[in-house]
């Protein structure tokens, strides 16, 4: 039987928080990246969000991003590598002292947004991110890009990583995401979301906008909190997938 994780970023909205939709999202997934006060979030969001975590017994994660709120953490910085990996150290260590508190284990680590998508490419950059992690624990799992170098530097600095896709974005011939500057970056359709997620898993490919097969060996899925519709999204990508035989299981190191 064929495995994968089903990852959301979440603790960005409050709003989601507060009127239940991130809570309608957890059923659906198994791994939730939590904010940590860089792009977003902040003590009572990462409360919040652990707490719904743990009961539905959903993974915990940290999602480092740059310290940038007013552009979401989207938009690329130029931050030395010392910088970058006091940064994530920072969040890391802040998210943490709540997950402490709350009784939960931070499982692995996901960078954020244009932290995510530099270092997909820029080999310093994740090297930076990795120095930030180790600098607070070895034992978690590093999520970057399938079949980009980040993983590669993550792999060398001796930490144990999740090749990740995901079904809510279109992808680039070359593996890359497709930017969200193009009005068609997002799968905002459930069904063809689901349709992509289980080609990811039965196939180990992603079909890029110019038709071309792209590989794609992942472990992890991710479905954004933010997308519009995304508690359709992940209800039916993990419908369609269990439905396909696929068992839904969170990161583990082991």
């Amino acid at each position: 039987m064929s495995t994968i994780d089903l990852n959301c970023d979440m603790g960005e909205i409050p709003a989601a928080i507060a009127d239940g939709t991130q809570e309608s999202l957890m059923q659906s997934i198994t791994s939730a990246n939590v904010a940590c006060g860089g792009h977003a979030g902040d003590d009572e969001t990462m409360r919040a969000t652990i707490r719904q975590a743990l009961r539905h017994h959903v993974a915990v994660g940290a999602h480092p991003g740059y310290p940038d709120r007013e552009n979401f953490g989207r938009r690329e910085l130029k931050m030395l590598p010392q910088a970058v990996a006091d940064c994530v150290f920072e969040q890391l260590e802040a998210l943490a002292h709540i997950a402490d508190a709350c009784g939960a284990k931070v499982i692995h680590v996901k960078p954020h947004g244009a932290l995510y998508n530099q270092a997909v490419k820029n080999r310093e950059l994740a090297a930076a991110i990795a120095e930030g992690v180790a600098r607070w624990r070895r034992d978690v799992v590093l999520v970057g890009l399938a079949g980009s170098p980040m993983l590669d530097v993550f792999k060398q600095a001796g930490f144990a990583v999740a090749a990740e896709a995901f079904a809510d974005r279109r992808y680039e011939p070359d593996g890359t995401l497709r930017s969200r500057k193009f009005d068609d970056a997002l799968i905002r359709n459930p069904a063809e979301a689901a349709q992509q997620a289980l080609r990811m898993v039965q196939q180990g490919t992603v079909i890029a906008g110019n038709g071309t097969a792209v590989p794609v060996n992942a472990q992890t899925i991710c479905i954004h909190g933010d997308t519009p519709g995304a508690t359709n999204i992940a209800a039916e990508v993990a419908k369609l997938l269990r439905e396909a035989g696929v068992k839904l299981c969170g990161l583990s190191k082991s």
